[in-house]
């Protein structure tokens, strides 16, 4: 067990990474942000100097060696995730590490392995399974107020376009993953099933200017699938759509409907002659999911103290890039995509599988 304080580190120096270091910097007690580490030192500096931290970080190898240091949280690229997380992992640091997980299932289980190893925790950075609104509506599926459940829809949106890196598929797996591994999750933990089965269309109508430089690239994606025990899924995504950042969720029931999540920001409305009637969207994600994000650096804190375990591990990140190469599958074939088959050793369907 880790007395107070608890030292972090961030791992990143970009958006996603700010956010957490603002966290463990000003609103977690019993925190200590040690350093926030970027291998652009003009980016290391400027993080530094927003947090008021007495170092600039560029070296990751230092910043593990730290003693003070108890847990990291890695919010780099994608395709940096498995090095830096089995690197912590050696160096005895638990970790908190971002979607999407990784960029295979074989370095997926290289992560987790690593963690099981050295005995730290792995946590995975799913916010929407602390923001309060997700956290009621799971208490409310388990008490079964809308009956058993039927079909599911989750969007999210985003107001403008990733990181350039992020526009590859060979270093993110593409849009679905950066949008939408936060879909498959929470469809995962709402209903405590797995997918079975996933098809996808995708299509590039707004950012064209990307297809010159990245030919299979697409700002909207629709999802359909299929859960073990029948209950039908859509999700869909699309980036940039301007108008703000939209996450939300309904799930239909044999007794009743719930919904999760609003694209209004606030109760206000403002309503005048020449503009009618108007309310403010979120503006970004960071502001959509505030509480979401707080609580899970909060949990962090306390499963490095063992006052708990991780409630979203490294197999549940897994499962969310298990979804997201089933989808990159049925892009390049057109066709739908059983989640076996993405398996090694798996022999294909038999007589008793249902369709």
């Amino acid at each position: 067990m880790v007395r107070q304080p608890v030292g972090v580190a961030v791992i990143g120096g970009g958006r996603a990474g700010r956010v957490h270091a603002r966290n463990f910097r000003y609103n977690i007690p019993g925190a200590e942000l040690v350093a926030i580490v970027d291998s652009d030192p003009a980016v290391a500096a400027d993080a530094a100097k927003e947090l008021e931290l007495q170092r600039v970080c560029t070296d990751v190898d230092a910043v593990l060696e730290d003693p003070s240091v108890h847990g990291v949280v890695v919010t780099t690229p994608t395709f940096t995730h498995e090095e830096l997380v089995v690197k912590a992992a050696r160096a005895g640091k638990h970790i908190l590490c971002e979607k999407p997980m990784a960029l295979t299932l074989d370095a997926a289980d290289r992560m987790i392995q690593a963690a099981r190893e050295t005995g730290v925790h792995l946590q995975m950075a799913f916010m929407r399974r602390f923001s309060p609104e997700f956290r009621t509506a799971r208490q409310q599926l388990q008490m079964g107020i809308i009956g058993e459940l039927m079909q599911i829809r989750s969007l999210t949106r985003g107001p403008g376009l990733p990181p350039a890196w992020a526009w590859d598929e060979e270093l993110s797996n593409g849009m679905v993953a950066e949008v939408n591994s936060h879909d498959f999750d929470a469809v995962r933990w709402l209903t405590g099933c797995e997918f079975s089965r996933i098809y996808a269309e995708a299509v590039c109508l707004k950012a064209r200017e990307v297809l010159s430089k990245h030919s299979s690239f697409y700002d909207n994606i629709v999802v359909t699938a299929r859960l073990e025990g029948g209950v039908l899924v859509t999700i869909d995504g699309s980036c940039p759509v301007d108008y703000g950042y939209d996450a939300r969720m309904e799930i239909l029931g044999t007794r009743g409907v719930l919904f999760i999540g609003d694209v209004r920001s606030q109760t206000m409305g403002v309503c005048t002659r020449e503009n009618g009637f108007t309310q403010r969207a979120f503006d970004s994600w960071r502001n959509r999911f505030q509480e979401g994000y707080l609580g899970e650096d909060r949990h962090f804190v306390d499963c490095i103290r063992g006052l708990s375990k991780p409630e979203v591990t490294g197999e549940d990140g897994r499962r969310a890039l298990q979804a997201v190469l089933a989808v990159r599958e049925s892009l390049r074939t057109g066709k739908p995509v059983d989640l076996r088959s993405l398996e090694s050793g798996y022999q294909g369907e038999t007589a008793g599988d249902v369709a």
